[in-house]
């Protein structure tokens, strides 16, 4: 048998005439400190700036009378892009939920698009997304919507979200509602949200990290919501770079065009159950919304509604109309300019709170009669 050869692994300096020896080391590749701080200072630039950098080069040029992507209502990143365009581009942005989003209409009947028709130009924004409520919106405008500084903003309060101790999150049953990633984790404590202690920590750190924004993004935007090792296992023939078409907007936004009204759908009068807003989390929740934006210099006007009392009892109605003088009274004792509309016509509503193209162009036409949002809204025009 031959020799075997051995290799001797020394700790210490090497003697003289004796060749140096290498210490002892499981990685292949060592850096020294300065090279451990060009590593640092890439990662960091990254984390940074990356996400800024590939907006460069992915396609997103929003026009007249856009609204975020039904198909892309849980990408937030995109949304925060979206609120820097529209910023630059138009002088007032109108946020709110599906109902500004415009559930039954297309996006030249919502009601952003029929202010822009009765100014004669294009200066209204649709801001407003399909699923959200006051608990999210917050969130949403908190760590993504920062760019709406010094702007003028309609905000849009759905008193549906008050219409049961559900709606309004008080139940101590679980429920999944939409967007709980925008909801704070940890006060005010909300009793129908579950999620874990370090799925909630985990949740608060990607509102702080841009690059974990724009991974969601690429998720939700190219890959069907799903993660690349599951889109690969649904797609394993498909090149996972070419799904990346740089072009997130390109789908049809997903609204449903239907022109009917509640009553031909069939629907009935409902006995809807209202939290006090003494008690109401949604309402909390929309006044800390509020003055966030005032916070950050806006010019705010609050539109209250449109909601379908056609559609509620009479015991209901009263229960609601006392909800309506109550937000009322809050938004002149701290001077908020607000609009509360009558009851639209029957006949233009969908359901409980979503009107159609006529009800739209009807309370596009109130607005801009109405001298509150005449003197905060249009000032001299």
């Amino acid at each position: 048998m031959g020799k075997e050869s051995t290799t001797k692994i020394s700790s210490g300096p090497a003697k003289p005439g004796e060749p140096r020896q290498v210490p002892f080391g499981s990685n292949s590749v060592r850096l020294s400190a300065c090279e451990w701080l060009v590593v640092g200072v890439i990662c960091v630039g990254m984390l940074l700036f990356w996400p800024r950098l590939w907006e460069r080069f992915e396609k997103f040029e929003p026009g007249p009378d856009c609204r975020l992507p039904y198909e892309l209502s849980s990408d937030y990143w995109l949304y925060g892009r979206y609120c820097r365009s529209a910023c630059s581009q138009y002088e007032t942005l109108v946020i709110g939920d599906s109902v500004i989003w415009g559930h039954y209409v297309s996006a030249d009947n919502t009601l952003s698009a029929d202010l822009n028709k009765n100014a004669g130009r294009t200066r209204f924004a649709n801001l407003g997304v399909d699923g959200f409520h006051p608990a999210v919106l917050g969130g949403l405008l908190k760590y993504y919507g920062r760019a709406i500084s010094g702007k003028k903003v309609i905000i849009q309060l759905n008193p549906l979200w008050m219409s049961s101790a559900k709606h309004d999150l008080q139940t101590d049953k679980e429920w999944r509602f939409n967007h709980p990633k925008l909801v704070p984790q940890f006060t005010p404590e909300i009793p129908c949200y579950k999620e874990s202690y370090s799925g909630r920590i985990s949740i608060a750190v990607g509102r702080c990290v841009p690059l974990l924004g724009w991974t969601s993004h690429l998720k939700i935007a190219y890959f069907d919501n799903m993660d690349l090792p599951t889109w690969t296992m649904e797609h394993p023939y498909a090149n996972p770079l070419a799904a990346i078409t740089l072009a997130p907007a390109a789908s049809a936004d997903g609204s449903l065009v239907e022109n009917v009204s509640w009553v031909d759908k069939g629907l009935r009068k409902d006995d809807l159950q209202w939290v006090e807003p003494a008690t109401s989390l949604q309402w909390r929740f929309f006044r800390q919304t509020v003055e966030l934006l005032k916070a950050r210099g806006n010019t705010v006007f609050v539109l209250v509604g449109p909601f379908n009392e056609h559609m509620l009892t009479d015991d209901s109605l009263n229960t609601y109309r006392r909800l309506k003088d109550e937000i009322g009274t809050w938004l002149s004792d701290n001077n908020i300019a607000y609009y509360m509309p009558a009851a639209l016509p029957s006949e233009v509503y969908r359901d409980a709170s979503h009107p159609i193209a006529q009800g739209y162009a009807i309370l596009a036409k109130q607005l801009f009669e109405n001298e509150s949002f005449k003197s905060t809204i249009l000032g001299g025009d």
